[in-house]
């Protein structure tokens, strides 16, 4: 698979490391959810977007809409609870995460979806991770972002004015609370995005 990715131009260095979390920002969006934002948390990010792009074995999935089947914009790859990620740096990120949120999910992550965004014409709807607990409980998403940015959206379920992270070279958002439940996000398409993406997306159990 070919991938190209625009680099940073403040992420020159292979060597990954992650910084603390103690310089996560949080922001209140109402109804119960917050997000917590960190940028460039891990460094060293676009040598891992390669990686993962290159040895992750990505799937392609089709799904019904309305009267035809259609491509899912995206590629996707999913580790659940026990299977060894694509790379040691993402289970020190899990373990990192789970440390720092102990207090308050009361719970570690256990599972990570990826998501490859190959370039602005690959997208996500909007939509709340509500599979299992996510549809009736407060939880976290975490979501480590390496590669080229890409906006993440969020807004009230229902509609409303939306918030909008642009995400990528080694970023960190974590949603938090009812975030799940009374808000929704998406990746829409970008004209101005020439490179790839790949999100990280690490949860408790039984939430999708």
């Amino acid at each position: 698979m070919t991938t190209h990715l625009q680099g940073s131009l403040f992420d020159q260095d292979d060597r990954l490391r992650l910084g603390p979390l103690d310089g996560v920002r949080r922001t209140r969006l109402g109804s119960g959810a917050w997000i917590d934002v960190l940028p460039a948390w891990l460094s060293g990010a676009d040598a891992l977007f390669e990686r993962l792009a290159a040895e992750v074995p990505w799937r392609a999935e089709r799904r019904a809409m309305y009267d035809r089947v259609v491509d899912v914009p995206r590629l996707l790859a999913f580790y659940g609870a026990g299977d060894p990620l694509p790379h040691a740096v993402l289970d020190e990120a899990r373990d990192a995460l789970g440390a720092h949120y102990a207090a308050e999910l009361g719970e570690p992550f256990t599972t990570a979806g990826l998501c490859y965004y190959r370039d602005g014409r690959d997208s996500v709807a909007w939509h709340g991770d509500r599979v299992g607990r996510g549809a009736r409980e407060d939880t976290m998403v975490a979501i480590l972002s390496v590669g080229t940015p890409r906006d993440l959206l969020l807004r009230p379920v229902g509609g409303g004015p939306a918030v909008r992270r642009p995400l990528g070279h080694g970023d960190l958002i974590v949603m938090g609370g009812s975030c799940q439940r009374t808000w929704e996000h998406c990746v829409p398409k970008s004209a101005r995005t020439g490179g790839g993406r790949i999100s990280v997306q690490f949860r408790p159990d039984d939430v999708r």
